[in-house]
């Protein structure tokens, strides 16, 4: 494998450069948002919901609007700068907000930003390596991804060691947007993408995209349902006795995890085929949170340890999805086919998140937690039976 990654080509490194800068900025805060709602704004589980539902909703129609868009310009530098810009520079200004509703507003910004570069981003990565290490490319992008998430948390919790405010913390952001912006203008736009622009005719009935690729995404959709916003994990960890300064670093573990194993893992669905390793992290992810949610009062131990395992899925799960979107779609479509595949993730969000924090205000965390590990069951059963996936692609994914 280490051959392989020495062969990876530059817009693979650099975009994961990108996406770690970012996702320092993005993880340094993503923590401290439920903190901030609950004990500044005094805003409960039902408007974090609705905050993180709108906003991911919004993106992942942004998300298909991009991908479309790409398909037919055959330009991705443009979307991932003004993506990334929109993003950076956007959440320092939570340190503003006075209300729920102006912390509506920011993150709703920063998933504009994340709407408008991730389908033409990930469009890039499947184009600029072979069907062998697709894998292995979208691995170590969510490696390097991962790495920011572990920075970032790590750099919240010295900077509320040291004594700084949570408002004062979101400040410091603006520092990894500059950085994150000057490597996403250093990027190039390869010989493939600047070819003559190709028409693609855009259908909401999907028309064009194979039918293994619908019935996947159908899969995705099911799992989606019961995998609303993680800011509720944090929530729960808070439930359960984990010290406020304690909880970024809970989620730095995560991505501590995500970041060892995603590279292997994902470059094990090139040689086993995507589907069991899919399916393996789908059956970790029900397991943690059944885990999660019926839990007492626990040590902090136990806490991280759950927390771990969440990354473990993460890692199976997050490369071998996105390999397995190019595997099945053709490859004049690549953009849209991740912008179906993005806008699938994302506006499930808010019914998820909604039915979540419905569940958990009514009947507590275990009815809450319970239903979303169905879901993932649910959805690992019929990628199993139902998705089927063409002899080519399976060949290509060993």
């Amino acid at each position: 494998m280490l051959k392989a990654l020495l062969n990876l080509p530059r817009a693979v490194w650099l975009i994961g450069l990108i996406s770690l800068v970012n996702d320092s900025a993005s993880e340094m805060i993503y923590p401290l948002v439920p903190l901030y709602l609950s004990s500044m704004l005094m805003a409960g589980p039902r408007a974090l919901g609705l905050i993180e539902g709108i906003a991911e909703a919004t993106s992942s129609l942004l998300k298909l609007f991009s991908g479309v868009i790409v398909d037919r310009t055959r330009r991705v530098k443009p979307w991932i700068v003004g993506g990334y810009a929109l993003a950076g520079f956007g959440r320092p200004l939570l340190a503003l907000a006075t209300s729920w509703v102006g912390v509506l507003a920011i993150r709703f910004a920063d998933r504009v930003g994340k709407g408008l570069r991730n389908s033409p981003r990930d469009a890039l990565l499947a184009r600029s390596v072979n069907s062998d290490t697709r894998g292995l490319a979208f691995g170590v992008h969510r490696a390097m991804d991962n790495a920011g998430a572990v920075l970032g948390p790590v750099l919240a919790a010295t900077l509320l060691g040291l004594g700084f405010s949570l408002r004062e913390v979101f400040l410091f952001t603006i520092v990894p947007a500059v950085v994150c912006l000057a490597l996403a203008l250093a990027l190039r736009e390869p010989a493939a993408e600047t070819a003559a622009p190709q028409t693609v005719k855009f259908s909401w009935a999907l028309r064009g995209l194979p039918s293994p690729f619908k019935r996947y995404l159908l899969t995705l959709a099911l799992f989606t349902l019961g995998n609303s916003s993680n800011m509720f994990l944090l929530l729960r960890a808070r439930e359960l006795g984990l010290p406020q300064a304690q909880v970024p670093l809970a989620w730095a573990t995560v991505a501590a995890v995500a970041m060892l194993f995603s590279t292997p893992l994902s470059a094990w669905s090139d040689r086993i085929g995507r589907r069991r390793v899919i399916i393996g992290g789908w059956l970790t992810y029900a397991a943690f949170y059944l885990a999660l949610g019926w839990l007492g009062a626990g040590s902090p131990l136990v806490v991280f340890g759950l927390f771990g395992l969440y990354g473990l899925s993460l890692a199976a799960t997050e490369g071998a999805e996105k390999a397995l979107v190019a595997d099945l779609a053709p490859a004049s479509q690549l953009g849209t086919a991740y912008g179906w595949f993005n806008l699938v993730g994302g506006a499930l969000l808010l019914p998820a998140s909604l039915t979540f924090g419905w569940l958990y205000d009514r009947a507590g965390a275990g009815a809450a937690f319970g239903f979303s590990a169905a879901c993932a069951l649910a959805a690992g059963a019929l990628l199993w039976t139902w998705v089927r996936i063409p002899a080519l692609a399976v060949s290509a994914a060993r």
